[in-house]
């Protein structure tokens, strides 16, 4: 934790002004209890931006809730775990207005304000006898001690609830940050498969918001990769009511530099747990590409590298096998020399000069026999650097994803197909 963030209680109701609530509608199970519909709203007028899945095949949700956010701000935010509502067609879009149009009416907003997220299995329509009816109770148990339930109710594969909260001083003003998110299997950047909702009671711009809402994004999210798969459905919301009582902050300020900062620092730590809880995974590791041409060089490797099942694999079985780790920096397409490559582990060499360093394969094997473990990649060729966060992949991890489609089964039950 950096000295000047505090960490603080309540994820996404911990700002001020903004209330939260969660309810359980049977979405996957009718008889199951677990929260699975939550509520994120605004007291007062705030600012909004987002980011979306750049997968052509994109949600209906992820549609609406881009096309409300060109309208202007979003006010309100409802989610849903448990059916992505993806590659519905009409119907789907037709129940995601439902779902806006339902929460305005409760809270006397326009549908325009509110932001709508799915996340779950694709390709069946949205159990909405089961959501409507609920979303009235959904309004009543609005208050801002519920932030926790919003974490727990949009987790579908997560083994746990992720979310982190702040505080900090800009200018004498206390200001708080809080954000959760869901995400464990379908991870890659652009953006990892993921839904996040981030609350600040920051005064801000809408310009400076969304601005650095991009760019943090960019050194988070972007910066992860668990199985190297893109979802239909990833969304990155930010809503900023101002009611610190602080002066708004405007691009290029002093004060907008500690703001990016702090949402960098929660956007960060969601991002690193989204990998620590990914699908079946025992191993968390931190990939630094240090000295490369440019930025896309070292971006290029920093992603190859990641990416590779191979590589993936072997750190799976503790194996430091860093020729699967050069072979992968090759064929990046970065601009590389093999003979200038040096691998190290936690610090200890693997390789130097693209050849086998005098390291004992003793120590290598403890370190990457560790749940976590640093990989630097040296290219020596200039000053561009990049790190990404990735995982091992295991056995489980496939036999986890061998089936999907219990759910259909329900479906049929419930005359959705």
């Amino acid at each position: 934790m950096d000295p000047q963030f505090t960490k603080i209680k309540g994820g996404v109701g911990a700002p001020l002004g903004f209330l939260t609530s969660a309810v359980s509608c049977g979405i996957k199970n009718p008889d199951a209890t677990r929260l699975d519909l939550a509520l994120i709203l605004s007291e007062s007028p705030c600012v909004s931006a987002g980011t979306f899945t750049t997968n052509r095949v994109k949600a209906a949700p992820v549609k609406l809730s881009h096309a409300h956010l060109r309208r202007g701000e979003l006010r309100a935010i409802i989610a849903n775990s448990g059916n992505a509502n993806a590659c519905t067609g009409v119907v789907g879009i037709r129940d995601a207005k439902i779902m806006c149009q339902t929460v305005a009416k409760e809270l006397q907003l326009n549908a325009s304000q509110i932001g709508v997220c799915s996340t779950g299995v694709i390709g069946l329509p949205m159990p909405m006898s089961r959501i409507e009816p609920r979303i009235s109770e959904l309004v009543q148990k609005l208050s801002p001690k519920n932030g926790s339930d919003v974490a727990a109710a949009i987790i579908t594969s997560d083994t746990h609830p992720k979310e982190v909260a702040i505080s900090f001083d800009i200018d004498g003003h206390k200001v708080r940050i809080g954000g959760c998110v869901k995400g464990a299997g379908m991870i890659s950047p652009s953006m990892a498969t993921m839904l996040c909702f981030i609350t600040t009671d920051a005064h801000l711009t809408s310009e400076c918001l969304r601005k650095a809402t991009l760019e943090m994004v960019e050194d988070s999210f972007n910066r992860i990769t668990i199985d190297g798969d893109m979802s239909t459905n990833d969304t990155v919301l930010v809503l900023a009511n101002g009611r610190s009582g602080m002066p708004v902050i405007r691009r290029n300020s002093q004060a907008c530099k500690i703001f990016r900062a702090a949402l960098r620092h929660v956007m960060l730590e969601l991002a690193k747990a989204v990998v620590r809880d990914g699908e079946r995974v025992t191993k968390f590791v931190t990939v630094d590409v240090k000295g490369a041409r440019t930025y896309l060089d070292a971006k290029k490797v920093a992603e190859a590298v990641s990416k590779s099942a191979l590589v993936k694999s072997s750190w799976n079985g503790g194996d430091p096998n860093w020729g699967r780790i050069i072979h992968a920096v090759g064929y990046s397409r970065a601009r590389i020399r093999e003979e200038l490559v040096d691998i190290y582990l936690n610090g200890k060499a693997a390789c130097l000069g693209g050849l086998q360093a005098t390291t004992p394969m003793d120590e290598l094997r403890s370190i990457a026999a560790k749940p976590e473990f640093t990989v630097e990649i040296h290219l020596n060729q200039g000053e561009a650097n990049y790190t990404m966060y990735t995982s091992d992949l295991s056995p489980e991890y496939i036999d986890f994803n061998r089936s999907e489609y219990a759910y259909w089964k329900q479906a049929r039950k419930d005359g959705l197909i």
